[in-house]
């Protein structure tokens, strides 16, 4: 058995002995420990990006928001920072071509945040290495196994919501 599955076991082995039910924490171990070792891989690639977590955060909230505009404030929300921080921030991804600031035409005290062609390309970089990666770990599924892993996890998900 591999140290990853020797840990696996070992972890799911002592929740059930302390009174889990063996199925639940089999499942719930088993996602958690996939998390961490994307975790750890996601961590070296941003390294390798030369970009942090934050600034990770705010490209993908602006990604997803068609490239922005979005206000620092939602940015800082959605990294949960301190506005403050969100500054400081934006201010370095400025510096670096990644994003602008500019005025808001409408509410003249706000400020809006865009992405540049750098920033959609420096998304679109780390998007694409990080599938590889992806791909790689779900390579022993076929197609309708990943399927139906997605849309089991999406029924976890929408049962965490109920719950939060």
């Amino acid at each position: 058995m591999s140290g990853a599955r020797a840990d696996y076991q070992a972890a799911v082995d002592a929740y059930v002995a302390a009174g889990g039910d063996a199925s639940v924490q089999r499942a719930i171990t088993a996602i958690s420990q996939v998390t961490k070792k994307l975790d750890q891989w996601y961590d070296r690639q941003l390294a390798d990006l030369g970009i942090s977590h934050g600034d990770w955060s705010v490209l993908s909230q602006l990604a997803k928001a068609d490239g922005g505009p979005l206000t620092p404030s939602l940015l800082a929300d959605a990294a949960n920072l301190a506005p403050s921080s969100m500054t400081s921030r934006l201010d370095r991804m400025c510096e670096r071509g990644l994003v602008v600031r500019e005025p808001d035409q409408v509410k003249r005290t706000r400020v809006l945040v865009t992405l540049t062609e750098a920033g959609w390309e420096l998304f679109a970089q780390a998007i694409r290495e990080a599938n590889v990666v992806e791909s790689d770990v779900l390579a022993d599924l076929r197609p309708e196994q990943r399927t139906t892993l997605a849309d089991l996890l999406e029924v976890v998900l929408e049962g965490l919501d109920k719950h939060t």
